[in-house]
């Protein structure tokens, strides 16, 4: 089985391919099932089920590639301070036939993504997703690389208003333009760059009996705006649960409303890139913009 393509150009990758890999670099596993990983959420790697407990990740592009070793490197030193689990890398590939870039394995992590039906426990989740994310905001960032989300919002200004004026028709305009003007207004963070998943959508949240039981895809991650990381506020929880998380994390009124102009600016790049390409990342970034500019909060 192929996996299928996004974009121009993306390798296709298959469970060949993947056997063929790990024979040549990591032969220690090579007697293991290689099996695909059916997700409608991931968008920056394809991914195997290697025996029970592991899996590939193969990335699609460049940029995610690049991602492969900050992984590695970083992950190891903040899984002991966060309070779920996260990926724990076990192998670092290197390009091969079909492969054109580093790829990982690592271990396997049971769960369900926190999409809509698996939020059953809102509160909790809320909870969790905040215990999550302050955890992570006080580690240690020495030494931290910036994250892919590390701009200023106002750097996103230009891109963000263009993506409102290209979804004129599937977007309230004045809406979405006062929610993001309002967030280009609120004061700065006050600190220094803190660590940042930047990137707590559904497809990144596992959940058990609507719990958060692990995060993954930690491409983003890297210092920034701790603002970024309230996007599950209107990527996963509905309105109630809102201010339990708000209220869990202690986030100012700026804070919030730099976490609003986030959710909403790359929830309009997914909607503008995804629309035709990708059901469910469509999809979800139209609940987030109906969340954002229809409840209020």
């Amino acid at each position: 089985m192929c996996a299928d393509t996004l974009r121009p150009g993306e390798p296709r990758f298959d469970s060949g391919l993947v056997r063929r890999l790990i024979a040549a670099q990591f032969p220690q596993w090579s007697r293991l099932a290689v099996a695909p990983v059916d997700s409608d959420a991931g968008t920056t790697n394809v991914m195997y089920r290697l025996g029970d407990d592991m899996v590939v990740r193969l990335p699609r592009t460049p940029g995610a590639a690049g991602d492969v070793e900050k992984e590695h490197r970083w992950l190891p030193r903040l899984a002991p301070v966060l309070p779920v689990s996260v990926p724990l890398p076990l192998g670092l590939g290197t390009p091969g036939p079909g492969c054109p870039w580093a790829w990982s394995v690592h271990r396997w992590l049971d769960g369900a993504i926190a999409v809509p039906g698996n939020v059953t426990a809102p509160d909790a989740l809320a909870r969790d997703l905040a215990a999550f994310v302050t955890a992570l905001h006080r580690a240690d960032p020495r030494g931290g690389p910036p994250s892919y989300r590390g701009e200023p919002l106002a750097a996103r200004d230009a891109t963000t208003r263009e993506n409102i004026a290209a979804l004129r028709g599937e977007v309230d305009a004045g809406a979405a333009t006062a929610v993001w003007e309002e967030a280009l207004n609120a004061p700065a963070p006050g600190g220094p760059p803190v660590w940042i998943h930047a990137d707590l959508q559904p497809g990144n949240l596992l959940v058990a009996d609507g719990r958060l039981g692990a995060v993954i895809d930690f491409g983003c991650l890297g210092l920034g705006d701790s603002a970024v990381d309230l996007l599950p506020a209107w990527y996963v929880l509905p309105s109630g649960a809102r201010a339990v998380f708000r209220d869990a994390l202690g986030a100012d009124a700026a804070t919030w409303a730099r976490g609003r102009g986030w959710a909403l600016s790359v929830a309009l790049a997914e909607l503008r890139h995804y629309r035709t390409a990708h059901p469910f990342m469509a999809g979800t970034a139209r609940r987030v913009l109906g969340r954002l500019l229809l409840d209020g909060d």
